[in-house]
């Protein structure tokens, strides 16, 4: 196991970045509100914004380049969107995951009920950690953490299957309301996570050949397969215990953070029990923490590279200066909008859906082009399955633009 461990990083830390509010929260929503009905949603984006994904990994290792450089090989207009959309996005994503955790932090450990408080310490934690232990801590906390939230969440899925005495429905729909369609389309934006974090996959790789020289272009594949593989049967636990747990209670969630973690665990630990507890409060703040960690150490890295690529520069400190302004700026965002956590977070995941073509179509442009070698390119069902993913994106994006 530890040699198989070792193997791993860049995958996992992918796993960690989008095991957090798409599964938490927009996953246990989705089967509190709907049983098991969008289960389809969950397979289908999957399956679509895979090779984008994928091609994170597949094209930093071809080539010893992150995306960004692709993408400048493309064009500089490429550079300056994603810098645009990434900036103008950055800090309310990293406010929605610090909030959620800050929250679950607070029943968990108590001490004090203030999720700005909490907020504080558990981004000055991540600081910590980024800064002094840099990226070969993350890579070997993130192991720990995946493990740790693997377990608790399959421990509470058995439970809650053996507490369940009614028949189950897999009945699949599409919601047709304004109010379903809106929750679709978020739910679907960041699962299992926006599609920018290609282009963190691709920065991680880099990190990691640095410091295991025998990790090629195929363990980073695999490493990545794993990664994702584990976004989706975490995905299906969570919208099981929602279904299983919560759905047809008539309860409905808050918009707070505090009290929308402590209803989250309260709800559980009602109908599995008291001793259920531990396990759910280490599942969930386990799946938060991951994110809080991996996006304030990704959303920085990748400023840093955008910027370098723009001005043709590199910059001294460039990254203490993005991870301080997103420490900065979240803080901010979280003294005023303190009680708006559900629409922040409903804000952050439609932006990171009508945003996702974009990624798809230039990753899949760059992939196919001169720039990969061709033995890396992507084979004709990949392709495929590419097309249809950007068709997909478009398709939701704009029937989601044309009804609000």
């Amino acid at each position: 196991m530890r040699s198989f461990l070792q193997k791993l990083g860049p995958g996992l830390l992918f796993a960690g970045a989008a095991i957090g509010v798409s599964h938490l929260v927009q996953s246990t929503r989705a089967g509190a509100d709907y049983g098991f009905t969008l289960v389809w949603a969950l397979l289908l984006v999957h399956l679509f914004k895979y090779p984008f994904f994928q091609y994170g990994p597949r094209y930093a290792m071809a080539t010893g380049e992150t995306l960004l450089d692709g993408y400048k090989k493309i064009g500089k207009w490429a550079l300056i969107a994603y810098f645009i959309i990434t900036f103008a996005t950055m800090f309310t994503i990293q406010t929605a995951v610090t909030i959620v955790t800050a929250g679950l932090a607070a029943n968990l450990f108590g001490i004090t009920p203030n999720p700005v408080i909490w907020s504080i310490i558990i981004t000055l934690i991540c600081l910590s950690i980024l800064l002094l232990g840099k990226y070969k801590l993350l890579d070997n906390l993130m192991k720990i953490i995946v493990c740790t939230l693997s377990i608790s969440t399959i421990m509470a899925v058995i439970v809650a299957i053996y507490n369940y005495h009614e028949p189950y429905s897999f009945k699949q729909v599409i919601p047709t309301d304004l109010i379903g369609l809106t929750f679709l389309i978020a739910f679907m934006g960041w699962m299992p996570a926006p599609l920018d974090v290609s282009i963190w996959q691709s920065l991680w790789v880099l990190e990691k050949k640095k410091i295991t020289q025998s990790y090629d272009t195929k363990r980073s594949l695999f490493d990545f397969n794993i990664g994702y593989t584990s976004t989706i049967f975490l995905g299906l636990f969570f919208i099981s215990l929602g279904a299983l747990v919560m759905h047809d209670t008539g309860n409905s969630f808050a918009s707070g953070a505090s009290q929308f973690a402590s209803q989250l665990i309260n709800l559980y630990t009602e109908n599995l029990g008291g001793y259920s507890y531990l396990i759910i409060a280490i599942a969930a703040f386990t799946t938060m923490f991951s994110t809080t960690l991996t996006t304030l150490d990704a959303s920085p890295r990748s400023m840093v590279r955008c910027s370098e690529l723009i001005t043709n520069k590199q910059h001294k400190n460039a990254y203490l200066f993005w991870i301080i302004l997103l420490v900065v700026g979240t803080i901010s965002i979280l003294l005023f909008f303190l009680s708006e956590m559900k629409t922040l977070i409903e804000i952050a995941t439609i932006l990171s859906f009508i945003t996702a073509p974009f990624y798809a179509i230039m990753n899949f442009a760059l992939i196919s082009s001169k720039h990969t070698p061709k033995e890396w390119q992507p084979s004709i069902p990949l392709k495929i399955i590419s097309y249809l993913g950007i068709i997909f994106l478009l398709v939701f994006s704009i029937w989601y633009l044309t009804t609000l």
